[in-house]
């Protein structure tokens, strides 16, 4: 028996010192998705997700560039992020980290939307007022980066005669202990009107899909989220996946898809808690839409 726990306790022990190890190295997933309503003008559009930044965890600047550089090296033609840029508190994004994030570019831009840590709803706060202006300073980052901050609400993009819409919403959750910030009829206000054919929406937790978007928005074909972040541990392999956080989350990780509709969730670029990926190693996603 002294054996046998001395020997998981070192298996643990390495395990997840080589878990720390593995914080920053990125892996690129590439994905393609036939979808029969995208408009012809958008085949081949190229899409990267990124997810779950959580700036606060952060330890090395450099490490973090080098994850947005191969970011840029995929050529995207638009870049989506899907919420947490914080873990509480709008400052975690210094001069530096502005300084990188501003890095990310498109030809059709970037466009983000807000995650359950972004509100600042797990500190203390002085006030009410004090937590307010975090969430506006917090904006107002997005928005120095270039980033396009979509709060319950949908934009038309275009090519020549056809259109895509991309709707973004703050975090809504159908798990009890995440909020319900966000607001999909106000989002998806006076989008049949405009007759676009293929809808994608950036909401954060994943749970939202199975909840609410396949049950009352069958418009949207794909919508992207993050927040689970694989747990950062666990097996993740084209044949095996499996992590604690599947007896949570029915859609935890990767590609799903009930009838015509698509939800991908990202396993997050940054880390949060334990300083470490173990399995589960943190995410650049590439879709290419076909």
């Amino acid at each position: 028996l002294r054996q046998a726990a001395m020997l998981v306790g070192g298996l643990s022990v390495v395990g997840f010192t080589a878990g720390i190890a593995n914080r920053y190295r990125y892996r690129v997933r590439k994905v393609k998705l036939a979808i029969d309503k995208l408009p012809p003008a958008f085949r081949g559009l190229k899409i990267v997700q990124i997810s779950d930044i959580h700036t606060g965890s952060f330890d090395d600047h450099r490490a973090v560039e080098q994850g947005i550089e191969r970011v840029l090296h995929q050529n995207p033609d638009i870049i989506l992020f899907t919420g947490d840029l914080v873990n509480n508190i709008a400052d975690e994004v210094d001069e530096r980290f502005m300084k990188i994030y501003s890095k990310l570019k498109a030809p059709m831009g970037v466009y983000s939307t807000l995650g359950n840590h972004d509100y600042g709803d797990y500190v203390q706060w002085p006030s009410a007022d004090a937590k307010k202006d975090n969430l506006e300073r917090l904006k107002q980052k997005h928005t120095d980066a270039g980033w396009r901050l979509l709060m319950n609400e949908h934009i038309v993009l275009e090519r020549g005669e056809d259109k895509i819409a991309l709707i973004g919403i703050e975090n809504w959750s159908a798990k009890a202990n995440f909020p319900k910030y966000g607001d999909m009829h106000a989002a998806y206000a006076g989008l049949e009107e405009k007759n676009v054919p293929f809808k994608i929406l950036l909401s954060h937790d994943p749970s939202h899909w199975r909840a609410e978007v396949l049950k009352k928005f069958k418009g949207v074909q794909l919508m992207l989220s993050g927040h689970t972040h694989g747990m950062q541990f666990g097996v993740d392999s084209k044949w095996f996946k499996w992590s604690p956080v599947q007896y949570v989350y029915d859609e935890w990780a990767g590609l799903y898809q009930e009838g015509d509709q698509y939800l991908y969730v990202n396993r997050g670029f940054g880390f949060l808690g334990y300083p470490g990926r173990l399995g589960v190693l943190p995410e650049i996603t590439v879709i290419e839409l076909v």
